[in-house]
């Protein structure tokens, strides 16, 4: 699946040289990836009787590394575009590229690996197949 999140830079995101500040990359493409997941996962969600929980459904993941390549700023007003998919599956792990762009042109490429965790443990879990499923249409 190729899901689009799109955000609106604010002023207080940017740093004296009128730019997004390096570590809210970080924050936007947790955030592209926690509101696709859950986009993706709603009608499991909802079958399990919650909207956002994703421990209702067994589910829980955790990040392990990440990594952003830096192509252009993106700067207070842009509206910014992050393209997200999975591109790696493993057993208990998983990698998501999200590609950010601002009117088509490309500003950053980041790869997040994530380890599917038991919600209750938070020791590493294989990854449930409705997670695979729901993030792979």
């Amino acid at each position: 699946m190729s899901y689009v999140h799109t955000l609106r830079v604010r002023y207080g995101e940017c740093d004296m040289q009128r730019v997004v500040f390096n570590a809210n990359y970080f924050v936007y493409v947790d955030d592209a990836v926690d509101t696709w997941t859950r986009h993706a996962l709603a009608d499991e969600l909802a079958k399990a009787g919650s909207s956002t929980d994703l421990h209702a459904i067994g589910f829980d993941f955790m990040l392990k590394t990440t990594q952003l390549t830096w192509h252009s700023p993106v700067k207070f007003g842009d509206t910014l575009d992050m393209h997200c998919a999975v591109s790696r599956w493993g057993n208990s792990s998983f990698d998501v590229a999200i590609h950010g762009q601002v009117n088509g042109d490309s500003r950053f490429d980041a790869v997040i690996t994530y380890v599917s965790v038991d919600p209750k443990s938070q020791r590493p879990s294989p990854i449930p197949d409705i997670v695979k499923e729901a993030l792979s249409k």
